[in-house]
């Protein structure tokens, strides 16, 4: 072959519009952090489920579903949510090796609530619809956080952690207000 037809084969092939979707995913994941969006989701999970014994754990499952639907990367939801919750839940009394799990299991629902990554590059690749795929995900994904949570159950019904103590319904409020924006990303 030609190395101009190479490099125009190479060139048509990354010239798709869908594509554009996953630099932008990643650039909003990094906004997300740097502007403390993660932090919210945190506090506003915390203020839901902190107080249930294993807490912490559900907070990660559902922050876990929540940055899913916002970065649709699994690498980025995972180092976000271990950064800050680890070290939360170690203080707290819980095994590190099973924190740490729990996060990993948790970012594996960023690749099946939309906005995914790897749904754009199959559905780019493939020729099938991505609105197809992204509708396809969202029920298997939130099935996904409440199998993880009734494993989380299972698992720490008899550990002796830290709770948290009931948030008031004013501080529950002051949570939602201050993720709002947070939550509404995914819309």
């Amino acid at each position: 072959f030609d190395t101009q037809i190479i490099a125009q084969n190479l060139i048509s092939g990354a010239d798709s519009f869908p594509l554009m979707a996953i630099p932008f995913f990643m650039l909003a994941g990094e906004l997300m952090n740097a502007g403390g969006i993660s932090k919210r989701i945190i506090r506003f999970a915390m203020a839901l489920v902190g107080h249930i014994r294993g807490g912490l754990g559900y907070v990660a499952i559902i922050a876990s579903v929540l940055f899913a639907g916002l970065s649709g990367s699994a690498v980025a939801d995972t180092a976000a949510l271990g950064a800050i919750l680890i070290p939360m839940m170690v203080k707290a009394g819980y095994n590190r090796n099973r924190s740490a799990g729990l996060i990993a299991a948790g970012g594996i629902i960023a690749p099946i609530i939309p906005p995914s990554i790897p749904m754009i590059i199959f559905g780019v690749t493939s020729g099938v619809s991505i609105t197809k795929l992204f509708m396809a995900g969202i029920v298997p994904g939130i099935l996904l956080g409440i199998s993880l949570a009734l494993c989380w159950w299972w698992v720490t019904r008899r550990d002796q952690v830290d709770v948290l103590p009931r948030q008031s319904a004013k501080d529950i409020w002051r949570a939602t207000r201050e993720a709002f924006w947070a939550l509404l990303l995914p819309v």
